[in-house]
């Protein structure tokens, strides 16, 4: 299989770019009537041809109005090569130089300019154009090829052009196939017996009929009922292509161009990114909060920026958090423009260096390393500035922009610098280490602040060893090290050992005494408030609790030991004399009131020293284990 390429055309409305791209391909890409009345396109148009045995290519014709540069932007996105259209009795006009900037703004790498209906100008004056064009373009980033002059009614010039066409299109990086699929969606239509067909240029990856898909933002999900490229129906489409699918069970509105088609779950849409943006000379400073028109793909999303400085100057360049309206579907690496909100002209351009920013802190960060050409590199930057520190492994091609066969290359540099994967994502070992050591720290603080518990809780634990993701990572870790241990649903440091000292001692010995005095009435911790001060008085108790010296009936009574043994002794033998006994019996034989009573005959039935049948009790399984 040849290459493949796409070209999207770019100048001045009337500038002759529809007439040409019919002289070069046979098509005649205005497709409505409208454009065919006014003699100017207003969407974006559709061609293909042959460039040589090597190489054929999609063509993208852009409107060149000032009234539709929200269309050229839709259609200038994700091209191979530039196709600049001059007028020569015109020379560059305002939206040449418009357009010129969007072409550079998305990274286009290569391009041909074609100095239109030369047959209306004298050869001075065309070479004065020429000359005009070739000084403009050498301030640019995109490597052009030498101007063509060429005229569409005399044929002049068109066979020089193809052949500068093939010479650019050779220069273009070729898409690779083994990438995650995405489509962003420029038209929808619906066809009888065919449903919703959705159009577009593939950026990346392949797509075949039976492929599942989802088409976001929203969320919608559908299956390929047929491929087309070129009008041609095929198996499948390749990266490059100018493609439509039939999608099944997706209306219209669900498809309609903005849409984004992926075949991977990894892609997710975003109401917040990061991006590094750049500013034309001319343009409005950035400032906080400042609101901008923002272009992705075939979306435009209004948006609020944060830069990351208190503002961007004209001419310079920042990292923005762009806050959106709306989401949209983004990765590391793409590119995209800024026009203003009002007046709507072209303000800078901008590259993606983190689609999914962690949420804090509000104010993005410049950090190089974010738009490092090493994946590794990225994966670090976006590990420090996450909370508890980590990448999922499944956001790594999105994120990082690369295809899902290098994430394990990527995976394995992330291990060389001593990270690991725990629970389906990335920490370096900084990270892991600091997640371990904080959780150390907290069992310790633990301690210190509850010295009579036993020790933490683990739910308490795996918050603060970082959550889920994390935590029993951590805990395998700590325990194998020796560091901490863990029984009963509880850790605690190695040997710790709950004690009563200090004041917690001598408050101690006053509520067992108090609880001694009680006997079968008991106390609450109201009834001692005189003696212990409230904010120990529970802790005291439910360490008498674990220790064996006091017992807890019900909700808030605490009981020395020995008076629940009077008490279960002195109920079982009233049950053996008696055979059966109603509260009243026991009331009488205990010589408690109510209060004290049913809570204590609850007590007796859950140790199996009672049964409760009906309204009366009689002797349990375990009535003579009262020791």
């Amino acid at each position: 299989m040849g290459r493949h390429v796409v070209i999207g055309t770019a100048g001045h409305v009337d500038h002759g770019k529809t007439a040409l791209v019919k002289a070069l391909t046979g098509i005649d890409t205005d497709r409505w009537e409208e454009e065919k009345r006014r003699g100017i396109t207003i969407d974006l148009g559709f061609a293909h041809f042959e460039l040589n045995d090597e190489c054929t290519a999609s063509v993208v014709d852009v409107p060149g109005h000032e009234d539709f540069v929200r269309n050229m932007v839709a259609g200038a996105t994700g091209i191979d090569v530039a196709l600049l259209v001059v007028a020569a009795d015109e020379g560059i006009m305002p939206q040449t130089v418009e357009h010129l900037a969007i072409l550079g703004f998305l990274g286009v790498p290569t391009g041909v300019v074609a100095v239109t209906k030369t047959d209306l100008v004298e050869a001075e004056w065309l070479e004065l154009v020429i000359d005009d064009v070739t000084q403009r373009l050498d301030g640019t980033a995109i490597a052009w090829e030498a101007p063509c002059g060429v005229s569409v009614r005399s044929g002049e010039g068109i066979d020089d052009l193809r052949d500068a066409i093939a010479a650019a299109a050779a220069r273009a990086v070729e898409r690779t196939a083994d990438d995650l699929f995405r489509m962003p969606v420029d038209r929808s239509f619906s066809v009888a017996g065919a449903g919703t067909v959705v159009t577009g240029t593939t950026w990346a990856g392949t797509i075949a009929r039976g492929d599942e898909v989802r088409v976001l933002p929203g969320e919608h999900t559908s299956r390929v009922r047929g491929v087309e490229v070129h009008g041609v129906a095929v198996p499948r489409a390749d990266p490059g292509r100018r493609t439509a699918l039939a999608l099944v069970g997706l209306n219209r509105a669900e498809g309609r161009r903005g849409s984004t088609i992926v075949s991977h779950r990894a892609w997710r849409a975003t109401r917040a990114v990061d991006v590094r943006v750049t500013l034309l000379p001319e343009a409005r400073p950035i400032t906080q909060r400042s609101r901008i028109r923002v272009h992705v793909g075939t979306v435009e999303v209004m948006a609020r920026m944060t830069p990351a400085a208190e503002e961007i100057p004209p001419g310079g360049s920042g990292v923005v958090r762009l806050r959106l309206e709306a989401p949209l579907v983004c990765r590391w690496g793409d590119r995209g423009v800024l026009r203003s909100y009002s007046p709507v002209t072209t303000v800078g351009g901008f590259i993606v260096v983190d689609p999914w920013p962690a949420p804090r802190p509000r104010r993005p960060r410049e950090r190089p390393d974010r738009w490092s050409l090493d994946p590794v590199e990225r994966v670090a930057a976006f590990v420090s500035s996450e909370e508890p520190g980590s990448v999922a492994v499944a956001d790594l091609a999105v994120r990082l922009g690369i295809a899902p066969g290098s994430v394990d290359e990527v995976a394995a540099g992330v291990a060389s610098a001593g990270g690991e994967v725990v629970g389906g994502r990335f920490y370096p070992g900084a990270s892991l280490a600091g997640a371990a050591a904080a959780a150390l720290a907290a069992v310790a603080k633990f301690h210190e602040e509850q010295p009579l518990q036993p020790g933490m809780a683990m739910a308490a634990f795996r918050r603060s060893a970082g959550g889920a993701g994390v935590a029993d990572h951590v805990r395998s870790r700590l325990e194998s090290e020796g560091k901490i241990e863990v029984e009963g649903g509880v850790v605690r440091l190695p040997g710790f050992e709950a004690t009563l000292s200090g004041t917690r001692a001598q408050h101690g010995v006053v509520l067992e005494k108090r609880l001694k005095d009680a006997g079968a009435h008991g106390v609450t911790m109201s009834d001692v408030s005189d003696a212990v001060p409230a904010e120990l008085a529970e802790e005291l108790a439910e360490f008498l609790v674990r220790r064996g010296t006091a017992v807890r009936v019900g909700q808030e009574r605490y009981y020395d030991p020995a008076a629940l043994t009077e008490v279960a002794g002195k109920a079982v033998a009233a049950i053996e004399r008696l055979g059966e006994v109603t509260p009243a019996d026991l009331r009488e034989a205990l010589g408690l009131s109510r209060k004290y009573l049913i809570p204590l005959l609850e007590w007796l039935d859950a140790r199996g020293i009672t049964v409760r049948v009906g309204d009366v009790r009689r002797l349990g399984p375990k009535a003579h284990q009262l020791s």
